[in-house]
């Protein structure tokens, strides 16, 4: 496998010399649409996402483009609300030519999957991991930037098999779609693994009062305490009532929960709270990650778990593009479809601390970090592991 570095001087060296033999005027933009949540209460992730899209888009236009070709972002907000994702959509896609699309939720991946699947000419990825997504045959011109929300939880569980064989675990979900989306196959999985589900306790997304739910927790004395379907609240709730009744249980989450800063506002009660990661943090120190680097010299100040996403998103949309042209066919779902699918061992330049594969529609790989309270950040827990079957 070529290294990032060495890859990218070589598409660079092409893209320069195909640039030079053409008019300027002879190549249009290759534009990826999106509908993205700037607003409402989903917007600090469409914020980072934006930004991560947007940075990825300028150090490629900056090299030369895509045989010349300079990629566009073409978005509007949607508030989080899936007839305004749809709406958008339908505006943005009557506007521009477009075979890159990133959408806001699990509803507009659903619900927009049937006229992507008819007009046939585009990808679309976007900030839903869910597991519902992640079949080919159901969704196949989709993809997502990570692991799915089962493969998130059975990566924790892989990492609790390890660290502690036969473990008592307590799933703690809310009680929404994206809550409860993982739960039947977190349970199957625990079973295989030998660890043991003591207790399911589902609780409505922003819970203020968590006092039952939490003597609940005691009862059940778990080793390990599992959160998804969350962003923050009412996990420190959580957190706090059970460190001061002296429940010893380790404290997990998925990726939507992961986002550093989030935790240094609520300050010593998130010591020591995990998580799975698919990405590097900003701040993490890597030997051979020159795209973390990049981050550092563009972003001096702290970026966010959904910037990550954004820019690995763009990533892939550009490198299935790029295999797309390369191979002379026509920019359309089933060939960037069939290009994205054929990454195997690709280098994100650190973004991802192991080379990737996309054989399906997710990447399932992750790594356990650590929150360490007194350091603000979340530190490696585990090394990289796979799920992949």
């Amino acid at each position: 496998m070529l290294s990032f570095t060495r890859r990218t001087l070589l598409a660079l060296s092409a893209s320069a010399a195909i640039a030079t033999a053409l008019p300027a005027v002879a190549a249009d933009d290759i534009v990826i649409g999106g509908s993205i949540p700037l607003t409402g209460v989903f917007a600090f992730a469409g914020i980072g996402i934006e930004a991560g899209m947007q940075d990825y888009i300028k150090i490629v236009n900056e090299a030369g483009g895509i045989q010349g070709r300079k990629l566009r972002l073409a978005y509007e907000d949607t508030g989080y609300k899936v007839d305004a994702s749809v709406a958008v959509f339908n505006k943005l896609t009557s506007q521009d030519e477009i075979h890159l699309y990133y959408g806001d939720s699990t509803g507009f991946a659903k619900t927009i999957n049937g006229e992507i699947d008819r007009r046939g000419s585009m990808i679309m990825a976007g900030a839903s991991f869910a597991t519902e997504l992640n079949d080919p045959k159901a969704f196949p011109h989709q993809f997502m930037a990570g692991p799915d929300y089962s493969e998130m939880t059975g990566i924790l569980l892989e990492y609790i098999a390890k660290e502690k064989p036969g473990a008592r675990i307590v799933l703690v979900n809310s009680d929404t779609e994206f809550g409860r989306d993982p739960i039947a196959a977190t349970k199957a999985r625990a079973g295989e693994l030998g660890l043991e589900v003591v207790e399911e306790i589902i609780t409505p997304p922003t819970a203020v009062d968590v006092s039952t739910e939490v003597l609940k927790l005691r009862r059940a004395r778990p080793d390990y305490t599992i959160f998804h379907g969350y962003v923050l609240a009412p996990l420190p709730e959580f957190m706090t009532q059970a460190k001061q009744l002296g429940l010893e249980t380790k404290f997990m989450g998925t990726f939507w929960s992961m986002d550093s800063s989030i935790w240094a506002k609520v300050g010593e009660a998130a010591d020591g709270f995990m998580g799975v990661m698919p990405y590097r943090y900003y701040y993490d120190e890597a030997d051979n990650a020159p795209m973390m680097d990049r981050i550092r010299e563009m972003r001096p100040e702290y970026q966010s778990t959904p910037y990550m996403q954004g820019f690995l998103t763009a990533m892939l949309f550009t490198e299935a593009a790029k295999r797309t042209l390369e191979a002379g066919k026509e920019l359309n779902g089933a060939n960037l479809k069939a290009a994205l699918n054929s990454i195997e061992n690709f280098d994100t330049g650190g973004i991802i601390g192991v080379p990737i594969s996309i054989p399906g529609n997710s990447i399932p790989v992750g790594r356990i970090y650590r929150y360490d309270a007194s350091a603000q950040q979340m530190q490696p827990a585990s090394d990289w592991i796979s799920v992949q079957e």
